[in-house]
């Protein structure tokens, strides 16, 4: 057996998982060390994929050649495509997910993989020598050398989990923590702090009543993440429930918020303020009598089920008596209580755009370590410092996704730009340029720079090709194909639209809200021969009805998108001294020398950095 490898990934969570892939499928021969070969990805928390914005940068994974979209394609129970009743900006797919098939399916990927290897055991330490990564040592005393490390511990440095005044020492629950690498990098001057989440009970699915519960169902026609036409949407759908608390439900719990770590000072972590616990919603939305909380499976083969919205610390007898007051968990029987986990974090202005370290050359962070939450983070962040950590190796440069190109660019701007206050979560609302990273086109977007590093395969990149082709011949069809007002007299008065008062082009009609394409053609028999005989997918078909729609904003957010890039041009030096510019703030000059921005872009997205800084900024690089 050897022990020396190109890249090392710590961790086999979801950025572990997309790190070793990308990096192995981009001819790095890899390791991948974890403590549990049975828990690959492993959902500690829901077991789904997806959701507002989320979604988007699960499809921007696929479309780079990462595996997220393809292995939750393989595991989903129920999909549904969120904010169908906004605009396409707003479309965000979500899976609920079958978590051990999950699991199982990324086991299997990552083993297929011919230059990744696997080595079972925990890190205690990460070799440096002169500033520079060596590689790391294992609880059993192995010593694996590496040209790069990529760090994915998620919320295992010295996880300690909470269950009222009770603690037990763990990464998540069943499982040990990480100890020694947060002090370790403390040493090498890293700042270290500590965040907190939390998960709910899970429930014994023979013991609720669902009679009384809400049915949840999925989408009519369900959807798929992945673009790989060999993923298949799921054809036979588990149900979700919606489920309520009460001034009981509440009354009941608020007689543990004495014994609540989280009320009495025992965390000291920084809590989601968008996914708060329980007894968080009770004490600052007091005024509320109920609360709407989602009852979702976490197997078809188990009778696990998680209660979404009911995360918490509480006593577990406290959490028991609160449960057993909800309409249908009368006589539930619970498998463990929900709890809070602290873990370590090392605040991402650490970092550059490529997340390798400015303390360590060749170190990587990436995932909750940087101080995000949610899988989909994660494995963005796993899949841009796998590619990195390869290109550095190759001596090429690294890949910087901008924010008008994907919500990823976005994520990693915003971590190494801004910095973190609380675990950071992607909302659509983060994105300046909405309209132009949309789900339906990340494909357009990103499929292309997959391509040229390797990571998406030549059949991946002609389907690609193929709907590129497909949008943009169905585009110029419409635009010159003429249709009179008596073809279109009867789908007019179906959908309540104003008859044509003379011919016009098939552009025009799908200009109207309340047209599509899909419908049209059964009513147009020159666009479904065309559709027909092109071979054009559904998929591609939603694609130019967007692009069509929404032209004007599309162009108008483009425009504005080109004209701040230009900042992003514009280089600064990593040496460069800001104190010797007296012209800036004070304030500004230690956030730019804390920080060090690469572009006079970064530094204008800087929290204390005014315009009138960034103006000095441009007058100095001569522009």
């Amino acid at each position: 057996m050897k022990f020396e490898y190109d890249i090392i990934v710590v961790g086999a969570g979801h950025a572990g998982c997309e790190a070793a892939a990308a990096a192995a499928n981009m001819g790095c021969r890899t390791l991948l060390v974890t403590m549990d070969m049975t828990k690959f990805a492993d959902m500690s928390c829901n077991p789904a994929v997806g959701g507002v914005a989320k979604g988007q940068i699960v499809r921007e994974i696929d479309a780079m050649g990462g595996y997220m979209g393809l292995v939750t394609d393989k595991a989903t129970l129920q999909f549904r495509m969120l904010n169908r009743s906004k605009g396409p900006a707003m479309w965000s797919p979500r899976a609920q997910c079958d978590k051990q098939k999950f699991s199982a399916v990324w086991r299997k990927t990552l083993e297929s993989l011919p230059n990744l290897f696997v080595w079972q055991d925990t890190v205690t330490e990460i070799k440096v020598e002169d500033g520079v990564v060596k590689g790391i040592v294992t609880r059993l005393g192995v010593t694996f050398n590496a040209k790069a490390v990529i760090l994915t511990a998620g919320t295992f440095l010295n996880g300690l989990m909470h269950v009222g005044r009770n603690q037990v020492a763990g990464g998540r629950a069943g499982d040990p923590p990480s100890l020694g690498l947060s002090d370790q990098l403390a040493s090498l001057g890293f700042e270290v702090g500590r965040m907190k989440t939390g998960t709910p009970a899970r429930f014994d699915a023979r013991t609720i009543d669902f009679s009384k519960l809400v049915k949840q169902p999925g989408d009519d026609v369900p959807g798929k993440f992945s673009y790989m036409p060999e993923s298949e949407p799921v054809t036979r759908q588990m149900p979700c429930y919606l489920v309520y608390t009460s001034e009981e439900v509440h009354d009941t719990l608020r007689t543990g918020f004495a014994d609540s770590p989280l009320f009495n000072g025992t965390i000291k972590g920084i809590g989601p303020r968008y996914c708060p616990s329980i007894e968080d919603k009770l004490r600052t939305f007091a005024g509320k009598t109920e609360h709407q909380l989602f009852l979702e499976p976490e197997s078809a083969d188990t009778n696990e089920y998680y209660l979404n919205g009911f995360s918490s610390s509480l006593p577990w007898q406290v959490q028991v008596a609160a449960l057993h007051k909800i309409k249908g968990f009368e006589h539930v029987h619970i498998f463990r209580p929900g709890y809070a986990i602290e873990y370590d974090y090392f605040p991402p202005t650490q970092l550059y755009h490529t997340l390798e370290t400015k303390l360590v050359k060749n170190l990587f962070f990436a995932g909750q370590v940087n101080g995000t939450t949610g899988y989909e983070e994660a494995g963005a962040q796993g899949l841009m410092a796998g590619i990195n950590a390869a290109l550095k190796l190759k001596g090429e440069e690294g890949l910087v996704l901008r924010r008008d190109q994907s919500y990823i660019g976005v994520l990693i701007d915003d971590l190494v730009t801004k910095g973190v206050d609380e675990p950071y979560r992607m909302f659509t609302s983060r994105a300046e340029y909405r309209i132009l990273l949309r789900q339906d086109n990340a494909d357009m977007r990103l499929t292309p720079i997959g391509y040229k590093l390797g990571l998406v395969t030549e059949e991946r990149y002609q389907n690609y090709l193929r709907k590129k082709t497909a949008v943009e011949s169905l585009i110029s069809f419409v635009r010159k194909e003429g249709v009179d007002p008596s073809e279109l007299e009867g789908y007019f008065k179906m959908i309540n639209s104003a008859p044509l008062s003379q011919r016009r082009k098939l552009y025009d009609v799908i200009l109207r809200n309340e047209v599509t394409i899909s419908a049209l053609k059964n009513h147009v028999p020159s666009l479904h021969d065309f559709i027909l005989s092109n071979g054009i997918s559904e998929e591609a078909i939603e694609e130019a009805e967007i692009q069509i729609k929404y032209k004007g904003y599309i162009e108008r957010e483009r425009h504005v998108a080109d004209k701040l890039v230009r900042l992003e041009n514009i280089r600064i030096r990593p040496d460069f001294d800001f104190n010797q510019l007296t012209s800036l703030s004070i304030e500004s000059r230690q956030k730019l020398t804390r920080i060090r921005p690469s572009t006079i872009g970064q530094a204008s997205r800087i929290p204390g950095v005014s315009p009138s800084d960034i103006n000095v900024l441009l007058i100095y690089f001569g522009r």
